[in-house]
């Protein structure tokens, strides 16, 4: 690690402590020839995931498109930006856990309405008639119905 003033190549670490969301870890370090502190960040090396679409088509994974999605289906609910956040989160890291290097919509599709089925139903409901393409009332009765038998 080269100083930012002098590049000098050997300095110490005065303080070491994670991140807010411990996803890295902040070092303050002294230069050991010119004596300036300055802060670096360490963090693990994220494998980048590829979403493998309906059409076939792939591009990387990106977890704010979840929480657009999520946002939608639960506009004007009683459901909080960090839940919607936490639901993103906990399946990106879900993703990243199985060490996969490509991943179906479908797959990710499933995993948010399994999260929203907890936290909301009637988010649940609206995202499953998008995501499910629910061609009539029938199969969004059909829905409900499951949802109220896996509730008893």
């Amino acid at each position: 690690m080269k100083c930012p003033y002098c590049a000098y190549e050997e300095s110490k670490v005065v303080d070491s402590r994670s991140t807010e969301d411990d996803m890295a870890i902040r070092r303050r370090r002294e230069c050991l020839n010119c004596g300036k502190r300055y802060t670096t960040y360490e963090k693990i090396e994220d494998i980048p995931i590829l979403v493998v679409k309906k059409d076939l088509t792939r591009e990387y994974f990106d977890k704010s498109k979840i929480i657009n999605g999520v946002m939608k289906a639960c506009q004007k609910r009683p459901v909080s930006r960090k839940e919607i956040e936490g639901v993103a989160t906990d399946i990106e890291k879900t993703l990243s856990n199985q060490m996969l290097t490509e991943v179906k919509s479908d797959y990710i599709g499933e995993l948010i309405m399994e999260r929203l089925k907890n936290l909301d139903e009637v988010s649940y409901v609206r995202f499953a008639s998008v995501y499910r393409q629910f061609k009539d009332i029938n199969t969004f009765m059909e829905e409900i119905k499951n949802l109220m038998s896996n509730k008893e």
